[in-house]
């Protein structure tokens, strides 16, 4: 996507070095955050430099083939192994991840650049996937919209495009008026500062709204259709996805608001047979107790939001049951939140 006149991708690699957009620092400041070792790059994972499934399914396939190029040969096969548990450890719940791993770490069994090809082949993969669920997502978006999104699931998320907000900047390109109505998606704002950052930067009409905002809008008619991302969807179509993704669907379900998840094959997990078999990951307390910006002098600043003294708990996804689920927006193609439809879909395409 351009950021200014000039094209990037959310994470790429060049030689033996992993560059990626720095997400923390956005909407504040752009920059560019290079890992020299697959440790640095498993850092940036677990720190949020880059988030997203797919963007952190690529960083991670990168990872590994920077492990391979790491590897001394006398202790290779204990050096891989380490270093390919350093990186499944980084994030537990978003299923791209695992999927780059192994598909890196199969081909980097041959050779280190075997490995690399590999990485590259992923992080190609992600993107054009991104773009063909745009393709798919599109038809479903009337030529006049108003969609609710929930946390980020634009191109920062992915190599390039993105899942849920794909459809909305090919809606925009088709001519169609689309408003976007972005959950600021508490603890971290990824919808206040992504998503908007990103719609902002597209020039796509929006609006920011508190993440509670989304019953009274739905109850007035002012939202008609919700789409969000997904961390990793089980073989029944219960879907991870960012806390509060759950509630999101039940108001739509009451209010009678279609709901759509967007994600590609490789976040399907055949070997999660519902929503109760996905591990959620929990973050950090200080997320919920503290908050990020900067002051009137352009400064960065931490400050403390909740009372001092207490504790916060922080699950930083939920698990929505498919039978809130409109339909899985995919790059093969549209289909329906349960297992047979699944099933034949993974078949098919050999997943």
């Amino acid at each position: 996507m351009l950021v200014g006149d000039k094209s990037y991708q959310t994470v790429w690699m060049e030689e033996s070095s992993v560059f990626m957009i720095q997400q923390n620092l956005l909407p504040f400041e752009f920059k560019i955050h290079e890992c020299k070792t697959y440790w640095d790059t498993c850092m940036a994972i677990t720190d949020m430099t880059v988030r997203g499934a797919g963007a952190i399914g690529a960083a991670a396939g990168y990872a590994m083939a920077q492990a391979f190029l790491m590897s001394r040969k006398k202790t290779k096969a204990i050096t891989i192994r380490e270093a390919r548990a350093d990186i499944e450890h980084t994030r537990p719940t978003a299923k791209n991840l695992f999927y780059a791993v192994e598909r890196v770490y199969q081909a980097g069994l041959i050779s280190p650049e075997n490995a690399l090809i590999e990485a590259q082949k992923v992080a190609t993969q992600d993107a054009r996937d991104s773009k063909k669920i745009g393709e798919y997502g599109s038809e479903l978006i009337n030529k006049k919209a108003n969609i609710l999104t929930h946390c980020n699931a634009g191109w920062l998320a992915f190599v390039d495009y993105g899942t849920a907000l794909a459809p909305v900047y090919l809606a925009k390109r088709q001519g169609k008026k689309v408003f976007v109505y972005v959950d600021e998606t508490r603890p971290r704002s990824q919808g206040g500062r992504l998503t908007a950052w990103e719609l902002h930067n597209d020039n796509v009409p929006h609006v920011i709204i508190p993440d509670n905002a989304a019953a009274s809008l739905m109850a007035e008619g002012k939202i008609d259709m919700v789409i969000v991302g997904a961390d990793r969807i089980a073989a029944n179509g219960d879907v991870a996805n960012k806390i509060g993704t759950l509630e999101k669907a039940i108001l739509a379900k009451e209010f009678g608001v279609p709901f759509f998840v967007a994600a590609p094959l490789s976040t399907f997990d055949k070997a999660c047979k519902t929503g109760k078999d996905i591990p959620i990951e929990y973050r950090s307390p200080d997320e919920v107790l503290y908050q990020t910006g900067i002051d009137g002098n352009n400064n960065k600043v931490r400050v403390l939001v909740c009372s001092p003294g207490s504790d916060a708990l922080n699950p930083a996804f939920d698990i929505t049951p498919s039978k809130y689920i409109t339909g899985i927006i995919t790059e093969k193609g549209i289909i329906k939140a349960h297992h047979r439809a699944i099933s034949k879909l993974l078949a098919e395409n050999k997943v």
